[in-house]
């Protein structure tokens, strides 16, 4: 995947990483080993979260509003994903990253960095004008990485319907 030089400097200058560190590549095929180092780094973003089935990262890796993209170290492993979704609205493409996450042993290092230039450059090929992610208060260090590679936090309410919590007809 190329980067352009805007959004890989910003990631390289934010925390030193070189290429030559890590490797950021897209998810088009998903392997018994990128399965389950994705089982390995959910659970340090979400305890509630179950792994998805090998079904369901396939169906990620193969949709066309889905990038899937892994991280890998000096010594090939997967350390890091990040899930970008592009899509199209009314108003323009829109782009969203979800599920970023770092293996906490390697925390620290750019990974976070190279993985969010990476899908910066894919969302902005695919046209969209702007990239929005959410992250928890609690994960200090993810905020402070998304203000130094020039988020901004938006004044906006954030709402969640649970389909599974309640009636289908409290939505008419």
């Amino acid at each position: 995947m190329l980067v352009t030089e805007d959004d890989a400097s910003r990631a390289s200058a934010t925390n030193g990483v070189s290429g030559d560190e890590v490797v950021v590549e897209e998810v088009t095929s998903v392997t018994p080993e990128v399965a389950s180092a994705i089982a390995r780094l959910l659970p340090q973003l979400s305890s509630s979260a179950p792994a998805p089935t090998n079904e369901e990262l396939q169906d990620i890796a193969r949709s066309p509003a889905t990038v899937l993209l892994v991280a890998r170290d000096s010594n090939d492993h997967v350390v890091g994903s990040l899930t970008l979704v592009v899509f199209r609205a009314p108003t323009g493409p829109r782009a969203w990253i979800e599920d970023v996450v770092v293996d906490e042993t390697q925390r620290g290092g750019g990974i976070g960095s190279a993985l969010v230039g990476h899908a910066l450059t894919r969302a902005r090929a695919a046209g969209a004008r702007t990239v929005d992610l959410t992250s928890r208060p609690s994960r200090e260090a993810a905020n402070r990485l998304y203000l130094r590679l020039g988020f901004a936090r938006r004044e906006t309410n954030v709402y969640r319907f649970d389909l599974d919590e309640g009636p289908a007809d409290r939505a008419h």
